[in-house]
């Protein structure tokens, strides 16, 4: 215990040595902040629309990206579109209300260091301290801003309030809580995110399992309620090619509106520490390693507590970790080829998975001396990105690697090739404005994201950190997205997805490998259509309708099948 002790000082005092020589070797004479945007913030979706119309360049290959980066591209595309670049046809006067509307949520980002000179109709901000109730000088609401020339911050309430019907069953969400950010000095950026739920309703789905819903962990309720808590946290210090951060967030790899192969938001977030350095404009590396959730109970640490009289076990979980490093290269504009690898390794943390550079397979290959039993779970990714090379469409596409036997390519009996891929476009404007098109296409082989070493899934909190429908499967999926006026949208989409068995976990070292779609099998049809308005920032009204159509093969070759629908109508304040 106390060697592990000593490894865990000693690596923490070489990053707090490392963060200490980067800020000390660039931060006297550059500015630079992060805050990391929510995930679910529109504003991503615009600026992809944006760039796949060739207007801006977007690199969101890893995401969230910084607030501060999101402002810069909403100045360039205020720049262009004022002074006539792109042509005006490629902008449509929806997009230009859009904008307007988006920089007046940047103010603390764009309003005293990233306003170009050209730019003096933008808001600037004075040298004095600025204190606002209920209104900032962005010209939008918020609960409470402060802005000096050391510290900025903006708090929002988050409050929502959502009923429905589920397969003629009634069904209540509430969630409310408080988001905040700010800065500290020109370098250091903060984020906090609370929010408390409760579910009310006779069909409630307490498991989160098959659907891209973020999965939960029930903290308290009985009969037809359940209540859980989500809580992400972070802060970053940066300087001008890089920043640092430690928290507790979402992070998402690669493209997919029907859900993302590599890292997605299916899994509870985790804590993590996180480094993103772009040295030149072609050339991004990021760095992650997260705490994961294995769920796994350590039996040799369990131990007995008397309380009152009686016994009580105290159980620990089994230590569980991610390290993840990508490298992105942009040749052309509008291209990006990302490599990446991962590795999930459990009980201690090791020291080479710290190192940003190492090649983790290899690093396993040494800690475990080449023996399979003592090894880790590593997975190899590639995604590549293609924006306005054909007009205004996005082409994108996402190769996960968990097992592969290129040696044993045409020989089926020793072939263990286990992995997943993502192929899909949208196009806009396409036939007319404001009109969004989306298809996609999933495939993922046999035992994808699992492991014989429970500890070493490629799963958080029970929940793969990968695509929500897991191995064994594939999707169709195809969107309709429309944008009346600012604010105002309607999406139609559906989707058909394909589900194998599960097997064991000795199958998938088995020769021959169980072909694809092995088992009993069930097929899901999905139709749905949203319309959202975003009445003034943050405050929305949402109605959902969902079609599901479900079939279940059985043992004894006949089927199950499962017809339902749900509504829901939502009022709430607060991304």
């Amino acid at each position: 215990m106390k060697k592990k002790n000593k490894i865990f000082i000693t690596t923490a005092r070489i990053f707090i040595a490392a963060t200490y020589l980067l800020l000390q070797g660039s931060i006297t004479s550059i500015y630079s902040q992060t805050v990391y945007e929510p995930l679910y913030n529109d504003v991503y979706k615009f600026l992809s629309r944006l760039s796949q119309k060739g207007i801006i360049e977007f690199n969101d290959q890893i995401k969230p990206v910084s607030r501060e980066y999101i402002a810069k591209l909403l100045l360039d595309a205020r720049w262009k579109m004022v002074n006539g670049k792109p042509e005006p046809k490629n902008i449509t006067n929806l997009e230009k209300e859009e904008l307007e509307f988006y920089l007046k949520d940047y103010w603390l980002e764009y309003s005293f260091k990233l306003r170009p000179s050209n730019s003096d109709s933008l808001i600037s901000l004075n040298n004095k301290a600025e204190v606002n109730i209920a209104n900032s000088n962005s010209g939008r609401l918020r609960l409470f801003n402060y802005s000096d020339s050391l510290f900025k911050i903006n708090v929002s309430p988050i409050l929502g309030y959502e009923l429905g019907s589920n397969d003629g069953k009634s069904y209540s969400h509430r969630w409310n809580g408080i988001y905040l950010y700010g800065y500290l000095t020109d370098n250091i950026g903060f984020s906090f995110d609370f929010r408390d739920n409760s579910e009310t309703g006779d069909n409630i789905d307490r498991t989160k399992a098959f659907t891209p819903v973020t999965g939960i962990t029930i903290a308290a309720g009985s009969g037809n309620n359940i209540q859980y808590s989500e809580i992400k946290t972070t802060i970053s210090a940066s300087w001008n090619w890089g920043n640092f951060t430690i928290g507790k967030d979402f992070l998402e790899w690669g493209y997919g509106e029907s859900g993302k192969l590599v890292l997605s938001q299916k899994a509870p977030s985790s804590p993590f520490i996180r480094l993103d350095i772009n040295p030149v404009p072609w050339l991004k590396f990021n760095y992650i390693h997260a705490w994961l959730a294995s769920d796994v109970v350590d039996s040799s640490a369990i131990y007995t507590s008397l309380i009152r009289g009686e016994n009580f076990d105290r159980i620990q979980f089994r230590k569980k970790y991610l390290a993840s490093h990508t490298v992105t290269i942009s040749p052309l504009k509008g291209l990006d080829i990302s490599f990446g690898e991962s590795i999930v390794y459990s009980d201690r943390l090791e020291i080479s998975y710290l190192m940003p550079l190492m090649f983790f397979r290899l690093a396993d290959h040494y800690l475990s001396k080449a023996n399979n039993n003592a090894g880790d779970n590593s997975q190899f990714f590639l995604g590549i990105s293609s924006r306005n090379h054909i007009k205004n469409t996005h082409l994108y596409g996402t190769l996960f690697i968990d097992e592969i036997s290129t040696e044993a390519f045409g020989n089926s009996k020793d072939e263990r090739n286990q992995f997943g891929f993502t192929l899909g476009g949208s196009i806009v404007d396409l036939p007319i404005d404001n009109l969004t098109l989306t298809a996609e296409y999933t495939k993922i082989y046999p035992f994808v994201y699992r492991h014989y070493i429970q500890t070493q899934t490629y799963a958080s909190s029970s929940y793969v950190l990968g695509h929500w429908m897991g191995d064994n499967a594939d999707l169709i999926y195809c969107s309709l997205n429309y944008r009346f006026l600012r604010g105002l949208q309607a999406t139609v989409w559906g989707e058909y997805i394909r589900k194998g068995g599960e097997g064991k976990p000795v199958d998938q070292y088995t020769q021959p490998q169980p072909p694809f779609l092995f088992g009993l099998n069930s097929r899901f049809t999905y139709a749905g259509v949203e319309v959202k308005y975003e009445i003034m920032h943050e405050f929305f009204v949402r109605s959902r309708l969902t079609i599901n159509k479900i079939n279940h093969d059985l043992d004894n070759g006949g089927k199950i099948k499962t017809d339902y629908s749900e509504f829901y109508f939502a009022l709430y304040y607060g991304l």
